[in-house]
């Protein structure tokens, strides 16, 4: 696939019939995998999205949100491995501020590992700062997180100087 492919990824919503894949991906994409129990529930509840990109039928990525009040919450996001760097993320991404927009959300965060750079990166493309930390947020290593917040339409975020 090369980047003139992006065209041939489509985006749909996530049915239970795909979590064979997903759960594949999760499982080599992060060291606590979400269980299928957890995906289904994300699935049937009324405040969660969830998006698979696919390309000829297979699924190639996922991506999970929340809507709380005025703003979406990234809870998950992932792409095989094999189509990692091809703007699948992006695609994925893409269509979440879509959605945020549809429905008036005016704003956006997420959590990611301090060490997740590749991820880190893409999130400041679409806007992304750094608004804070939680120290020792992820169980399995005790690494920080970074508190991440886009603004959806015009309000321009700044950046915490000692974070960034």
């Amino acid at each position: 696939m090369n980047e003139a492919d992006i065209k041939d990824i489509i985006v749909r919503k996530m049915r239970p019939g795909d979590l064979k894949e997903v759960l594949a991906i999760e499982k080599v994409s992060f060291p606590t995998p979400w269980s299928e129990n957890m995906f289904l529930e994300e699935l049937y509840s009324p405040i969660c999205y969830d998006f698979v990109a696919t390309s000829d039928g297979e699924v190639v990525g996922y991506i999970d949100f929340l809507t709380v009040l005025d703003e979406i919450h990234l809870q998950n996001i992932a792409v095989r491995e094999d189509r990692k760097r091809r703007k699948i993320a992006s695609k994925l991404l893409g269509e979440m501020f879509r959605i945020s927009s549809e429905k008036g959300i005016n704003w956006c965060s997420l959590e990611v590992r301090k060490s997740n750079y590749a991820a880190i990166t893409i999130y400041k493309k679409f806007g992304f700062v750094i608004s804070g930390t939680k120290s020792c947020y992820y169980s399995d290593t005790r690494e920080d997180a970074l508190i991440m917040r886009a603004a959806i339409g015009k309000t321009v975020l700044t950046p915490i100087s000692h974070l960034s």
